[in-house]
């Protein structure tokens, strides 16, 4: 083993360990481990960032801003409300619900697929009284089955067809995938369906038909009487009290109702507040102010909305700006006019310090601000709204008709050779954006950056493993180990190590170090690429073990209250479904 491998087995096992670690973000642990290859000598320096202009990331970046473009057109909104009802069973919920997902993955970002039925089942749980346990992880494990459809349902798909591009001259195209991943579907629908929603942990710790967070848990109501310190002084003043992380979320003046008050709001004797702040604050602030407390809620939840004043429920999802970032630090209040009121995490709701909680993937935020910049302010902070009217994210076209078309044109251009995929979908970003469906800051909004500097970091260091030799070295350390088995048996076993690698790092990832390893085990089996190439594609895809291994697995698991070992319950037999399915069919499609 030469030097150079020893570099490049150092430098992709220290990142293993730190994606596993998780203390950075993925692309910040890819980006080093680009610049230590690139360092080190093993990535050639006028090649290191190469893998931003490669055919894979310029796809993923293009489909993102299609797929954007077509939440925008409100076709999907109306197809969930069709096929969903309040009034079904569980049972009919979870099938409603994981197959419209899993459809729409396969034509779109799975991720942005799942924001808009989460909030759905959401709706739908609350009102039935069916934990969102019960729904919210077989709806996540159905966009990742969604995405093996076609070349465009998941950045795996587009990796392992642009490397077949690289080995044998021609990518895969636009429904390469299908026949081994609408059956890897099917088979994984139907455990979900049959006996898979029974897994799914049924979290009992609140009712489904009750909020999870409970405004009077959060809120104290204080009266301003004649002798009150503020009687007759401006709200600001109130910024001269004593205490910390305090916000005023309301007042109410006889029957009139003003949340969020304005500083300049001149304060009269019988006011009631509600303030949001800690049990030690508020008796700061009762002494200082010479406030007297009230109790029984005597205006409630009233107190903090209006048609002008809203409250919404969100969950931080795994790329926001709000990662390990406070309340405070963020400046949530001075710069987004947004109240913090409350944080759940895996169902829990945080006891701490508002203002000191740093955010992590998944958590779920009650937050108070303005209806109509709401929708503006959770998408540039990072979040998804979980509410029906937070769905409405982007500006509704009332013709779906456009980008209906323009999407069609793109499938139909890449399916039938005309065009390679990247030309193909960029030009219906494009089209997207001329048409108006989208604005150029909508589109730039809807990439996930994260994921495109993963990518276009680690396609030059998985070029590295091939060009040092270490993907043959892997490659033939597992064909020893399985030499007393046939070809057939070594196909699974990279199918099942495929899996447990992308439960583990970044699906992308997983097919960035997996395709090199798989061809030269082709390569040296003296088969051909493709089937193996399917298997790595395939494994890529099916990260049901742990919430780290997809972004939706992660997304649904503050609102459904899971807990990190919950996944194994369904995702461990349901990994078992699809590997068993996928084999077969992979040597039924693409002979050895």
């Amino acid at each position: 083993m030469g030097t150079e491998q020893l570099l490049i087995f150092g430098i992709l096992g220290l990142t293993l360990l730190l994606f596993i670690w998780g203390r950075w973000r993925y692309d910040i642990v890819a980006m080093m481990a680009l610049i230590a290859a690139a360092i080190s000598g093993v990535v050639p320096w006028n090649e290191a960032f190469s893998g931003f202009a490669h055919p894979a990331v310029v796809t993923v970046a293009a489909i993102l801003i299609v797929s954007r473009a077509l939440l925008n057109s409100g076709i999907v909104d109306q197809i969930q409300r069709s096929i969903t009802s309040p009034k079904d069973s569980t049972k009919r919920q979870v099938r409603s619900l994981t197959g419209l997902v899993a459809v729409l993955s396969g034509f779109m970002n799975n991720v942005g697929a799942l924001a808009i039925l989460l909030p759905v089942s959401l709706r739908v749980s609350r009102r039935t009284g069916n934990p969102p346990s019960a729904l919210l992880m077989p709806l996540a494990f159905g966009s990742l089955l969604g995405g093996l459809l076609t070349l465009i349902g998941t950045p795996p798909n587009i990796i392992v067809a642009s490397y077949r591009a690289k080995v044998v001259g021609e990518p895969f195209r636009m429904f390469d995938f299908t026949p081994v991943g609408a059956g890897v579907l099917l088979a994984g629908l139907l455990f979900i369906w049959i006996f898979g929603w029974k897994l799914t942990p049924q979290r009992k710790g609140r009712s489904s038909k009750e909020d999870l967070f409970k405004i009077e848990n959060y809120i104290t109501e204080i009266w301003v009487s004649s002798r009150s310190k503020v009687a007759g002084k401006r709200l600001r003043l109130l910024k001269q009290a004593p205490v910390s992380d305090m916000q005023i979320l309301g007042l109410v003046r006889g029957d009139i109702r003003i949340p969020m008050p304005a500083g300049d709001e001149v304060l009269e004797p019988g006011d009631i507040l509600a303030v949001e702040t800690s049990a030690e604050n508020i008796k700061s602030l009762l002494k200082w102010g010479r406030f007297e407390l009230l109790g029984g809620m005597r205006v409630g939840k009233k107190a903090l909305i209006s048609k002008e004043i809203g409250l919404i429920e969100a969950v931080v999802a795994t790329d926001s700006p709000m990662l390990g970032e406070t309340a405070r630090s963020l400046s949530l209040a001075q710069r987004y006019d947004m109240n913090l009121i409350a944080v759940a995490r895996r169902g829990e709701v945080l006891a701490e310090r508002l203002s000191e909680i740093a955010f992590q993937p998944g958590d779920v935020l009650l937050m108070q601000g303005p209806s109509g910049t709401i929708p503006e302010v959770l998408e540039s902070l990072g979040c998804l709204p979980l509410a029906e009217r937070g769905m409405k994210l982007g500006r509704r076209q009332k013709n779906a008709a456009v980008p209906l078309s323009i999407f069609g044109a793109a499938l139909g251009a890449t399916a039938a050779g005309i065009l390679p995929v990247e030309i193909a979908f960029t030009s219906a970003a494009l089209g997207m954006v001329l048409a108006g469906v989208l604005t150029i800051h909508e589109a730039y909004e809807s990439i996930d950056w994260p994921i495109i500097f993963l990518l276009g970091a680690l396609i030059p260091v998985g070029a590295a493993l091939e060009s040092t030799g270490g993907a043959e070295t892997i490659s033939a350390a597992l064909l020893q180990a399985m030499s007393p088995f046939p070809a057939a048996v070594i196909l699974a076993a990279l199918l099942a190590w495929t899996m447990i690698l992308t439960n583990i790092v970044n699906n992308a990832a997983a097919a960035v170090i997996m395709a090199p390893i798989a061809v030269n085990a082709a390569r040296v089996l003296e088969l051909s690429p493709d089937p193996f190439l399917m298997a790595v594609a395939v494994g890529a895809s099916c990260a049901f073990l742990t919430p780290i291994g997809h972004q939706s697995n992660t997304l649904v698991m503050g609102p459904g209250g899971y807990q990190f070992g919950d996944y194994w319950r369904l995702g461990l037999p349901l990994s078992v479904v699809a590997a068993l399915a996928a084999v077969p069919l992979i040597l039924l499609f693409w002979p050895l």
